[in-house]
């Protein structure tokens, strides 16, 4: 399967760690840039990097947005979330159309100080902005509440002991996402309903920054991955504190 990434910057370590399955799985990935469009082939915020990776892995290149759009077959909008809907907007309606989309951003606002608040919430979601915006679009949301390490690689948690959650309007488009989050190894994959759904689980990461703001607290808890800051979707057993 061809896969286009939208956005290459905070979500960086899942971009990684899936070319390697990508590969073994024969899928073929195009990545593009990180952020808003600002010409119309903007450079990613870590080009080097970016460009060291593709030298090492076959089959992985970075392109623009409208490039990475045209060429996947399945579409991961991973671009910051308020630049989300200009980001998709740069990858063309007509790249979209038809396709599933992948949509791990968040509505994070850090405008006014941190931890950020949410710049849409209870009565919408970002999800659903996406999907009005782009309707001939199959938006499936799930991932975006974790560290990104962890979205690719659940066993750094519990043994993997723990649930990821889904949300969508296409049952089909839901189907083929949770195949490939249990090729990742996710066993526990909670769909939630169609992608008002999102609503809840956007708002979910505010409590996950306030987790992730009190990493102090990690050494006495099972909560907190190598890193002191991943943090799983929900822990299928009690959290056990020392």
């Amino acid at each position: 399967m061809k896969i286009g990434v939208l956005g290459t910057g905070v979500v960086g370590p899942l971009d990684r760690r899936t070319a390697g399955r990508a590969r073994s799985r024969r899928h073929d990935r195009h990545t593009g840039p990180s952020g808003a469009p600002r010409v119309e082939r903007a450079e990613p915020h870590h080009a080097g990097d970016l460009r060291r990776l593709a030298r090492e892995e076959h089959g992985r290149r970075a392109r623009s947005f409208a490039e990475a759009a045209e060429h996947g077959e399945l579409v991961v909008n991973a671009t910051n979330g308020t630049a989300s809907l200009e980001a998709l907007r740069a990858a063309g309606e007509a790249n979209l159309d038809g396709k599933v989309l992948i949509d791990i951003s968040n509505p994070l606002d850090p405008s006014g100080g941190m931890p950020p608040s949410l710049f849409v919430s209870n009565t919408d979601s970002l999800g659903e902005q996406i999907q009005r915006g782009f309707p001939g679009v199959k938006v499936v949301k799930p991932l975006h509440t974790m560290n990104a390490f962890v979205m690719a690689d659940p066993s750094l948690i519990a043994d993997g002991d723990h649930t990821v959650f889904v949300c969508g309007n296409d049952h089909e488009a839901k189907a083929q996402v949770t195949d490939m989050l249990r090729s990742f190894g996710w066993r526990d994959v909670i769909d939630l309903g169609d992608i008002t759904s999102a609503r809840g689980t956007e708002g979910y990461v505010s409590l996950w920054l306030r987790v992730r703001g009190g990493r102090s607290r990690c050494s006495t808890s099972r909560w907190c991955g190598d890193d002191g800051l991943s943090v799983p979707g929900v822990a299928r057993r009690e959290v056990e504190v020392s």
